[in-house]
């Protein structure tokens, strides 16, 4: 299970103590910021992933630093990501963000259209489908909180059944990480475990 420290809200110097100490994967929320921690932190050598809820007008500075995408959810972004990826990048990593719970104020592609939106996505150049992401409602019973991250598990294999190459599920967080590693998670999102609580 690969660690992401979330790092939105957390200062640099917090980023390269984690980097010190062995951390590679990084994930921030909004756009700007992370632009500004990729150039100040100097590193060559982390992964960025962009892990909050993205909107058309800023995939071309995503698409053009982030080595992962965990929240696309139209055909319309992953569209824009394929096309302003840059040549001498490695392939855009994405991952299709489902609305498990099926919360209205939640973005994320309903359970029942993922296949259809995986099938088209993978025709895309320059970007690589690599599995599903959830953020499911708060919950604090462990068996309650395995529900959801079982269902994803359910549509990544249904993914891999009809011939798809994925092999990522993002799924957990500082609160329920644990029962999203019982149902399977390849990807853990862990901001306050690692940095403490946000400032401001």
């Amino acid at each position: 299970v690969k660690l992401l420290a979330v790092s939105k809200k957390q200062p640099v110097s917090a980023i390269l103590e984690a980097a010190e100490a062995g951390q590679r994967d990084f994930g921030e929320n909004f756009v700007q910021e992370g632009l500004e921690k990729i150039a100040a932190s100097g590193r060559n050598d982390l992964v960025w992933h962009f892990i909050g809820h993205l909107q058309s007008n800023k995939t071309r500075a995503v698409a053009a630093h982030f080595d992962w995408v965990h929240t696309v959810d139209r055909f319309k972004i992953a569209k824009r990501l394929s096309a302003q990826r840059p040549n001498q990048l490695s392939d855009l990593n994405i991952c299709l963000q489902v609305n498990i719970d099926d919360e209205p104020a939640k973005s994320g592609v309903q359970a029942g259209e993922v296949l259809s939106l995986a099938q088209s996505i993978v025709e895309l150049p320059r970007i690589r489908l690599r599995g599903l992401m959830c953020l499911p409602a708060s919950r604090s019973d462990f068996d309650e909180q395995r529900v959801p991250f079982k269902q994803l598990r359910q549509l990544f294999d249904e993914l891999v059944h009809n011939g798809i190459d994925v092999d990522t599920l993002s799924m957990g967080m500082t609160g329920d990480y644990a029962a999203a590693i019982c149902e399977g998670s390849t990807i853990v999102r862990i901001g306050t475990a690692i940095f403490g609580p946000r400032p401001g």
